[in-house]
C-alpha cells in the first residue's frame, strides 16, 4: 500500500522513542498552524469589541461537539486502518479509508442541520444574553452550513498518519490554518470590493479553509496514496466497514463530546462573571491548546504507531511507547506552566485592551497550567486505549476527569473562592485524572503485551 517500503519497518522495528518523535514532529507543526490561526481568528474577533470576543468563546464548546464527532470517526479509521496494515491486508485498507469518510460525512451533515435549527435554543441555554445570541447566530450560521467540508480533510488525514506519514496530514493543516489567516482580516473588516462582514467573515474564513483543506486531502488520498477504492461494494461489505470503525469511532467520538459537554457547563459557570470573563475563558481555552501542542501531536502519533504494533503482535514495543509518553507529558507540562506563567500578562495583552479581560485571562493563564502535566498523561492514555482497541476505558477515564471531577470541582472551587476557585477547579481534576490514567494504564498495557506473541515482520 505505502509507497515508502522503509515507512512500515520504522514503526515495527525502529527504536521507540525516536521514531515517535519522527511522527510527532510533523504534526507539531500543523497542529500549531491550526492553534496559531484560531489564535488569530480571537486577536482579529477581539479587535471587534468585547461582545464579539465573548460570542466566539460561546460557540467555542459547541463547534468542539461537531469536530470531535469527526476526530472520533477518525480515530476509529486510523486505528482499524492501522491495525490492517500491520497485518498486510491492504484491499481491507483501501475499503475501510474509503467506507470511512462516507460515513464521516452522513454523520456531520446530520448534526448540522439539528445545529441550524437549534442555534437560539441551545446558546441560551448554555447563558447567552440578549445582547450576545444575535452575535452566535451570525457566526454559527454558516459555520454549521459549511463544517460539513470539513470531514474529508479530518477523516482522510487519519488514514494517511494510519499508514506512518504523518508530514502530508501536517502540510494540509498548514495549508488549512493559512488559508483561514488570510481570508480572516479580508472577510472581517472588508477590503475593496470585499464587504466587511464581521463574526459572519470569520465564520467564512473557516469554511473557506475547510474547502482547501479537502481539496489537498482528496486528492492526496485519492491519487497519490491510492487508498480510496471506487468499486461498488455491497451493503454487507460496507456495513462491515462502519461495524469494524464504529466499534472504535463511537466511544472516542463519545469520548471527545464529553470535553465540549464540560466545557459547556464550565462556560456556564463562567458565564455568571459576565461577557468578559467568558470572553477571558475563551482566551485561554486557545492558549492552552497552543502550550500543549507536543502532546496533542503525540495522541495523532500514537494511534497509528500502536496500532501497526498491535496487528504484528509487538506488544513490548506497546509497554516501551506509554512509558515513553508519561515521560514526555510530564516534561512538557511543566515546561509550559512555567512559561505561561512568566508571560500571562503580554500573552493576555495581545487578544483585548479591555483592563477586565486581560486581568481574568492572566488569572487563568497562572492557575489552569501547574496541571497541564497530569492532563497531558491523561488524554496519551486514551490515545493508547482507542489504538489498542479498548476505546470503553478511554471513554471511562474522560467521564471520570471531565463529569466526575471536572465540573463539581470548577463550580465548588467557584462557591467557595470566586473566578479563581473555578479555574482551581479545573486544574485540581487534571491533577487527580492524570494519576488514576497513568496507573491505570500501566497495569492494563502490561496484560496486553503478555497476551501478544510476537511474530515476524514479512520481508517487503
Amino acid at each position: 500500500m505505502t509507497k515508502d517500503p522503509d515507512r512500515q519497518r520504522r514503526l515495527l522495528e525502529g527504536p521507540v522513542g525516536n521514531t515517535l518523535v519522527r511522527l510527532t514532529l510533523p504534526m507539531m507543526v500543523g497542529i500549531a498552524a491550526i492553534l496559531f490561526f484560531n489564535i488569530v481568528d480571537t486577536f482579529w474577533v477581539g479587535q471587534l469589541g468585547p461582545h464579539e470576543l465573548a460570542a466566539m468563546g460561546f460557540t467555542f464548546p459547541v463547534a468542539m461537539v461537531v469536530t470531535n464527532m469527526t476526530i472520533g470517526i477518525s480515530i476509529g479509521a486510523t486505528a482499524v486502518i492501522a491495525r490492517a496494515l500491520g497485518q498486510g491486508q491492504d484491499d481491507r485498507v483501501k475499503r475501510l479509508t474509503t467506507d470511512s469518510l462516507i460515513l464521516a460525512v452522513l454523520l456531520v451533515v446530520t448534526v448540522s442541520a439539528i445545529g441550524i435549527a437549534t442555534v437560539d435554543p441551545l446558546f441560551s441555554l448554555l447563558g447567552a444574553d440578549a445582547e450576545t445570541l444575535p452575535l452566535i447566530r451570525e457566526y454559527m450560521i454558516p459555520w454549521y452550513a459549511g463544517v460539513g467540508l470539513l470531514v474529508i480533510p479530518m477523516v482522510g488525514n487519519g488514514a494517511i498518519r494510519a499508514s506512518g506519514d504523518t508530514k502530508t496530514p501536517s502540510f494540509v493543516m498548514v495549508a488549512a490554518g493559512l488559508g483561514n489567516a488570510c481570508l480572516d482580516p479580508l472577510l472581517i473588516f472588508g477590503w475593496g470590493p470585499v464587504p466587511a462582514m464581521g463574526l459572519r467573515g470569520a465564520a467564512y474564513a473557516t469554511v473557506g479553509s475547510y474547502t482547501l483543506a479537502m481539496i489537498v486531502a482528496f486528492y492526496v488520498l485519492g491519487k497519490r496514496e491510492k487508498m480510496l477504492s471506487f468499486e461498488l461494494p455491497g451493503f454487507a461489505a460496507v456495513l462491515a466497514s462502519w461495524k469494524a470503525i464504529l466499534r472504535i469511532g463511537l466511544p472516542a467520538a463519545g469520548t471527545n463530546l464529553l470535553t465540549p459537554v464540560a466545557a459547556g457547563a464550565v462556560t456556564r459557570l463562567v458565564s455568571d462573571y459576565g461577557p468578559h470573563a467568558v470572553a477571558a475563558f475563551g482566551v485561554g481555552t486557545r492558549v492552552e491548546g497552543l502550550s500543549m501542542i507536543g502532546v496533542f501531536a503525540m495522541t495523532a502519533a500514537i494511534t497509528p504507531f500502536v496500532g501497526q504494533n498491535l496487528g504484528a503482535r509487538n506488544g513490548g514495543r506497546i509497554q516501551e511507547t506509554l512509558r515513553f509518553v508519561v515521560k514526555l507529558s510530564l516534561g512538557w507540562g511543566l515546561g509550559a506552566a512555567v512559561l505561561l506563567a512568566l508571560v500571562a500578562d503580554p500573552l493576555a495583552r495581545i487578544f483585548n485592551d479591555d483592563p477586565e479581560v486581560i486581568a481574568q485571562t492572566k488569572l487563568f493563564l497562572r492557575i489552569v497550567p501547574i496541571s497541564y502535566a497530569a492532563f497531558g498523561i491523561a488524554i496519551l492514555v486514551a490515545s493508547v486505549f482507542n489504538a489498542l482497541d479498548q476505546p470503553l476505558k478511554a471513554t471511562v477515564l474522560a467521564l471520570f476527569r471531565l463529569i466526575v471531577l471536572a465540573v463539581p470541582l470548577a463550580w465548588l472551587g467557584s462557591e467557595l473562592y470566586g473566578l479563581a476557585g473555578l479555574f482551581a477547579g479545573i486544574g485540581v481534576a487534571n491533577l487527580i485524572s492524570g494519576a488514576v490514567a497513568g496507573l491505570y494504564a500501566r497495569r492494563e498495557v502490561r496484560d496486553v503485551a503478555r497476551e501478544l506473541t510476537p511474530t515476524p515482520v514479512p520481508a517487503e
